[in-house]
């Protein structure tokens, strides 16, 4: 088997685990992708797309995409990709970066934004009729997320596979999780799947972009580093709180 058909399997593979493992998805679930343009959310909405096919229960998918009101972000790419693959496309417009960047002025943006942009989401998932929304974060993610948590709030914590919204009665999934950066990365490459530049201003500020290359320092005096911390997490009860 060559390089390329390796790494679709892969992904495939290791997307499916995820969701059997965690029990993610059950028959004539409505999924709402949340598409943000950048290649883990495009990824993700393609290889749901493909897994269901042959998945052994029927779920439905749709993408939503939440405009920030930020300037350099054209989604018609994304929509010719999308409906190409028969999923509907669904863009909501807000002023979140409006209101993050240029009234509030935030000095470190980054929780406030991704708080304001997972409502919008939750919101527009309900309102397409999903009871779930898919959500690209991956397994480098949920360790960055981790150390985060540890080094700047003192606290023991990342994103569950499964988290239920009780108040909108949503549940996030993160079919992801098992999926290294570097492999989505190269998957998006290969499958010719159109990702925007990201335009918010703050790309590689943020304190994530520093964790990250903290761990990649780590890496080279540690090359087990990530996968340990990702089995210590798996191991303990962090994901049943």
């Amino acid at each position: 088997m060559d390089a390329e058909k390796l790494l679709n399997k892969r992904i495939l593979g290791q997307t499916r685990k995820a969701i059997h493992d965690y029990d993610m998805i059950q028959e004539n679930d409505r999924i709402a992708v949340g598409v943000s343009g950048g290649k883990d959310s495009m990824g993700l909405l393609y290889a749901l797309s493909l897994l269901q096919k042959f998945f052994p229960v029927k779920f439905e998918l749709c993408a939503i995409t939440i405009m920030s009101g930020l300037n350099d972000f054209d989604p018609a790419p994304l929509r010719t990709f999308i409906e190409g693959l028969g999923i509907p496309y669904i863009i909501e417009e807000t002023y979140i970066g409006k209101l993050v960047f240029e009234i509030r002025q935030e000095k470190n943006p980054c929780s406030l934004c991704a708080n304001m942009r997972r409502g919008a989401l939750n919101n527009a998932a309900l309102a397409h009729g999903c009871n779930k929304l898919a959500l690209a974060h991956n397994w480098d993610d949920c360790i960055e997320t981790f150390m985060m948590s540890m080094i700047y709030e003192g606290r023991l914590h990342t994103f569950s596979p499964v988290t239920h919204m009780e108040r909108k009665n949503v549940y996030l999934i993160r079919p992801f999780l098992y999926c290294r950066e570097g492999d989505i990365l190269r998957y998006v490459k290969q499958n010719q799947i159109p990702v925007l530049k990201n335009p918010c201003p703050h790309t590689g500020k943020s304190k994530r972009q520093e964790i990250k290359e903290m761990l990649a320092q780590m890496a080279k005096v540690n090359p087990d580093i990530k996968s340990n911390i990702f089995g210590a997490i798996q191991r303990s009860d962090l994901w049943s709180r």
